[in-house]
């Protein structure tokens, strides 16, 4: 039987370790473990053999790091003679039910835009290994470790692409159940969900103790079969520098069957775990009972970090994204001046807005191409979840295929063509979809026929797999000046929807009023007769106060807003501020937290006719910078937007630099920072050489695979005060022991800053290191010690 076939009837038990594994039998520091598929083929096969004579049910090719950036000319090599090794060890341990699983590994770089791969680019690099590796006989594909939900979705998208075999993903959450960019595991449920992986779960990084509460917090949203394949406990090293773990397998065992109890489908392990222990999990959990995964019914739409939920209480779409009846909208899309349609979302996310709706059609653009631009600008500098609003079936899938979360779709409707044209990009890259109440016949006046509609949405919908929560329907707002009964059969329409079909609803409450005078009067009473009616979503301008205050209100007095938090936030003090209505008015402080580049080089060249150069950095750029640091090491703010916060810094000091041309720029102090011998990831290098630069520092970038040769002669060359040291792999870990005691011997003056996913303060204090910084602004923080002299 195949994959699917076992998933969720039996335990299925996956492997453990490989990279620690093959340490410990003498791979080197820097050497690719993917080379001893062709040098050492009796060692992959051995380790294959050693996990099934365990008794694991799914063995991992040794491909984890095989891709075209590390492998450009013989990848194909690599990849087949992996499956093939994992074939001759099944077949050696006459093991014939094992699978073999096409091991994919993140690619070690940062898709745009905060780095320099493409999402297309992605999607080729992991088609080729998926095209091999299927062409060779794998019988499932696992993407695993991913730190980064939108490479997750260009990998899952690469093999349901070009492959029929079963997918399966797992991802990596820090302690705090982040994932490197910010998505959690609501965040990820719901994308992988949407993209249909057959299971899904968590692997590496952490034990199963600290696993534990992000694996059930998976669970309470998924209705996928859940993996969990956790490290064995945390990473320590001994007197002697070598790397180990602190759970033993019967520890590891025992939690492992604590997490079985969960409703989890597959169990393995990941770096530190070896043959002991899956053979001690799989004696205690295998004849533990197994319950397939209960099926939730939960209506999520999803960001790259935020996950947002239809249902426990009326949600805002912000409808300003739109040049329906926008001159200056329009005009903004005709010159492609994105930074006005920016600061449009960013005014609706300061309001109260839950999810953005974005429309960009206009007959004299190009649409599809005008869509993903907007879209991935604003999800540059906004968390909000995004509604695809778009009649043009082109737009709609380039929008969706890179969107990086699970959007909102707007919108279907009952009309056959509509559904097909739809449905199946609903099926293939997930969303929650609008159900527009109209068809062939146009739109009916009275209730009973837009719920027939609305019923022959869900049926279509039901042949592409796409379940009722997944559909909103919209019991369309008509306005009363040209039918006086329209407000009636839509209120109707709505409370059919919530009492008998149990399903959620939108509407463009403002449709209403079109052609009366003042307008917000019936807009908000409107509004609150239809949250009462059971309206799920609605689209609105949150920048109405007479919106909001019917919204906080009807919260407040249905007992939707908990200890009123929402009602006094925004009415118990001060009126809120008002956001200025132009991008351009921003102040270079606003614009570095907002992430807006283009605004704070302008901001920049304003404030530099009043002010020096450096008075602007020291009362401004860096003030900025700060409070985003703050909101990042809180948790409120995340990765992508850190890092657009910087590039809007970085516009402002090039700005600064070209006005000081021929004067000194002041810099802080100099530091070296490198990625340790045998390692290639630099995502986290990068990232805090961005933060150094911007908090004025001359950073000196040694690169990835640096010896602690060359790191040390560069210290004493620049006679620097401080170095930065990032590993990602456990077997380089030995490396930056090594550099930071050459430095203690021939620099000890140089004081070193180490950090990376294998690091923890435990690990870094055992290797002498002198700061332990789990992000990029723990690195600057630490800098600023050192430089100024505390």
């Amino acid at each position: 039987m195949g994959f699917k076939e076992r998933l969720t009837k039996e335990w299925l038990f996956w492997d453990g370790g490989t990279g620690s594994v093959l340490q410990s039998w003498g791979l080197q520091a820097g050497e690719l473990p993917e080379t001893w598929n062709i040098i050492h083929p009796e060692k992959i096969i051995e380790l294959n053999k050693g996990y099934l004579e365990a008794g694991c049910d799914i063995i991992n090719t040794n491909t984890f790091g095989a891709n075209r950036l590390k492998y450009p000319d013989n990848l194909e090599e690599i990849v087949t003679k992996a499956v093939e090794h994992a074939k001759k060890a099944r077949e050696l341990t006459g093991r014939t039910d094992a699978l073999i699983a096409l091991d994919l590994g993140p690619t070690g770089k940062l898709l745009e835009p905060l780095g320099d791969l493409s999402f297309d680019d992605a999607v080729d690099i992991y088609a080729e290994v998926i095209e091999y590796g299927t062409k060779a006989g794998a019988d499932v594909i696992l993407i695993e470790t991913m730190q980064d939900s939108y490479e997750l979705k260009a990998a899952v998208l690469a093999a349901k692409e070009h492959s029929h075999l079963p997918v399966c993903a797992t991802v990596v959450f820090d302690e705090k159940g982040k994932m490197l960019t910010g998505g959690t595991p609501e965040s990820v449920v719901a994308l992988l969900e949407g993209l249909h992986v057959d299971a899904l779960g968590i692997n590496c990084s952490l034990g199963p103790t600290q696993i534990k509460p992000f694996v059930e917090r998976m669970i309470k949203v998924s209705s996928t079969p859940i993996i969990v394949t956790p490290n064995a406990g945390l990473p320590q090293t001994d007197d002697e520098g070598h790397t180990y773990y602190d759970m033993n397998a019967d520890e590891f065992a025992s939690e492992m069957k604590e997490i079985a109890s969960l409703n989890v489908h597959v169990l393995g392990g990941c770096c530190g775990t070896t043959p002991e222990y899956l053979s001690k999990t799989i004696a205690l959990v295998k004849d533990l009972p197994i319950e397939p995964p209960v099926k939730k019914n939960i209506s999520v739409v999803t960001s790259f970090s935020q996950a947002v939920e239809i249902g426990p209480k009326p949600v805002i779409i912000g409808e300003r994204i739109n040049p329906t009846g926008k001159k200056k909208f329009k005009q903004a899309l005709r010159d492609g001046d994105i930074n006005y349609i920016l600061s449009e979302g960013l005014k609706q996310e300061d309001a109260g807005a839950h999810i953005l709706d974005v429309n960009v059609g206009l007959p004299e653009i190009d649409e599809p191409k005008m869509m993903v631009e907007v879209m991935k600008k604003l999800q540059s500098v906004i968390a909000l979840p995004l509604q695809i609003d778009t009649s043009d079936p082109i737009a709609l899938e380039a929008a969706l295929r890179h969107y990086n979360g699970k959007a909102m779709i707007n919108s279907v409707n009952g009309k056959q063509e509509s559904m097909d044209a739809v449905f199946p990009l609903v099926k293939k890259y997930g969303g929650v979809v609008v159900g527009l109440a109209l068809d062939e016949a146009g739109i009916p006046d009275n209730a009973a026929d837009r719920i027939r509609i609305a019923k022959k949405i869900y049926k279509e919908a039901s042949k592409y797999g796409i379940e009722p929560k997944d559909i909103v329907i919209d019991g369309l707002a008509m306005t009363i000046s040209s039918d006086p009964t329209s407000a009636i059969a839509t209120l109707e329409t709505l409370r059919i929807i919530r009492d008998e079909l149990h399903g959620h609803s939108i509407l463009g409450v403002s449709n209403i009023s079109f052609g009366l005078p003042q307008r917000p009067i019936i807009n908000a009473n409107f509004f609150t007769m239809a949250m009462q009616s059971g309206l799920s979503c609605a689209i609105i301008n949150p920048s109405s106060e007479a919106m909001m205050k019917s919204y906080r209100a009807y919260l407040a007095l249905s007992g939707l807003d908990t200890n009123f938090t929402e009602y006094i936030s925004a009415y118990g003090n001060s009126a809120p501020v008002p956001v200025k209505s132009e991008a351009v008015d921003m102040s270079l402080y606003e614009s570095i937290k907002r992430g807006m580049s283009e605004n704070a080089g302008k901001a920049t060249q304003k404030q530099l006719e009043t002010k020096e150069g450096l008075e602007i950095i020291n009362e401004e750029l860096i003030p900025a910078l700060d409070e985003v640091g703050k909101g990042f090491e809180k948790g409120t703010i995340f990765l992508p937007q850190l890092l657009m916060s910087a590039e809007a810094a970085k516009a402002a000091f090039a700005v600064i630099k070209d006005s000081m041309a021929g004067k000194p720029r002041e810099m802080k102090g100099k530091i070296i920072i490198a990625t340790v011998k045998g390692d290639i990831h630099d995502i986290g290098k990068n990232i805090v050489k961005v933060m150094l630069e911007n908090y004025g520092y001359d950073v000196i970038d040694l690169g990835k695979d640096v010896p602690p040769e060359q790191i040390v002669d560069a210290a004493i060359k620049e006679d620097v005060k401080l170095v930065g040291l990032s590993a990602l792999m456990t077997t380089t870990v030995v490396s930056m022991e090594d550099t930071i005691k050459l430095l203690k011997e021939k620099k000890p003056d140089t004081l070193t800053v180490v950090g990376g996913a294998v690091m923890t303060q435990e690990y870094a204090d055992r290797i002498g290191a002198d700061c332990y910084a789990k992000d990029a602004m723990e690195t600057v923080r630490f800098a600023d010690k050192v430089f100024g002299g505390e």
